[in-house]
């Protein structure tokens, strides 16, 4: 079997969230600039080609180099060259090669909820043979070779390899000595301004008062969503949709999730960590299936209603952490 590599997840993670900005920023440029075409003579140079080098790049990084660095690099590459990949789907799918095909926007979204999802069963499954802990401990310490290793580095490695014998915690602690020490890298602007939004999202997702109006709004949505498109059919506003398709899969998204936060809104006084549950799963069934529906219906002017699902998500699964860690001292 392969050795699985501890950064597994984050390096998926760098892949998709280059993919994303990719494709937002070429949406947002081409519609700025009127759609141009680069190329002449009945030659069409699409942005699919240099997706496809890029992805080439972004592989040939992760053959050629070793280190945790270079690995990052390839799959920022590479995710950016998926970005401009999936952003043309529309004319894979289509007899006419229609880039503005409607459906487009909703593959899109689709392929990279799919892998959120593979991310998140990556990070929560991976559990280390105490073989795979030293090679990717002797994997962290071998891509330092060149400049050395910081103090942080070295604790990691140090952490890998509790548990994996006496025989392997020795010969890599020899191994740490030998190296060559680092001093850690100046922090860069960007990682300044990360740190502060992580910490603005921790502060929010955090705050009690928010549940409140979050719930409200669970329940509100979904429910008013329904009821707009059943006042459409009746009145027949709803004939003049194009995606009919989309439009169906957006309803039953919506009702399932109505469902799910009026069953969960009914159990908040008998069982809170139960109902914070329930809301998690209707946002949940919103994120991985009704917004595909939406971007379908929407396009890309989704992504605000996305934005406020993953919020809404962020509070919703630190109250139901906190209602779940407090049961126990409870009982």
């Amino acid at each position: 079997m392969p050795t699985r590599s501890v950064a597994a997840a984050t390096y998926l993670e760098a892949f998709v969230l280059s993919g994303v900005v990719t494709v937002l920023v070429t949406r947002a440029y081409l519609q700025a600039t009127g759609y141009p075409q680069l190329g002449g003579g009945g030659l069409h140079i699409a942005h699919v080609f240099w997706g496809g080098l890029l992805m080439a790049a972004g592989l040939g990084i992760v053959l050629v180099f070793l280190g945790g660095g270079p690995r990052t690099a390839g799959a920022i590459v590479g995710g950016i060259g998926f970005g401009l990949f999936i952003d043309e789907v529309g004319k894979f799918v289509t007899t006419g090669t229609d880039y503005f095909y409607a459906p487009a926007a909703g593959i899109i979204y689709g392929a990279f909820a799919l892998l959120v999802v593979l991310t998140q069963a990556v990070r929560g499954r991976i559990r280390l043979t105490p073989a795979e802990r030293t090679a990717n401990a002797l994997d962290m310490v071998l891509g330092g070779l060149p400049g050395g290793l910081t103090d942080r580095r070295r604790d990691s490695v140090r952490r890998l390899i509790r548990g994996s014998g006496p025989a392997a915690e020795a010969a890599l602690a020899q191994l740490l000595d030998a190296m060559p020490r680092r001093e850690p890298p100046p922090v860069r602007f960007w990682q300044r301004w990360l740190a502060w939004s992580r910490r603005v999202v921790a502060w929010l997702t955090a705050r009690r008062w928010l549940v409140y109006p979050v719930v409200v709004y669970l329940v509100v949505e979904p429910t008013v969503t329904v009821v707009a498109v059943v006042i459409d059919g009746v009145t027949g506003q709803l004939d003049q949709q194009r995606e009919w398709g989309a439009v169906l899969g957006t309803s039953v998204s919506a009702l399932i999730t109505a469902v799910l936060s009026v069953l969960a809104a009914l159990r908040l006084r008998r069982d809170r960590a139960d109902a914070f549950r329930l809301f998690k799963l209707a946002l949940l069934v919103d994120l991985l299936f009704g917004q595909i529906f939406n971007f379908t219906v929407n396009q890309f002017g989704a992504v605000s209603a996305l934005a406020v699902d993953l919020f809404l998500l962020g509070v919703v699964t630190a109250e139901h952490r906190r209602l779940c860690r407090e049961a126990p001292l409870a009982g």
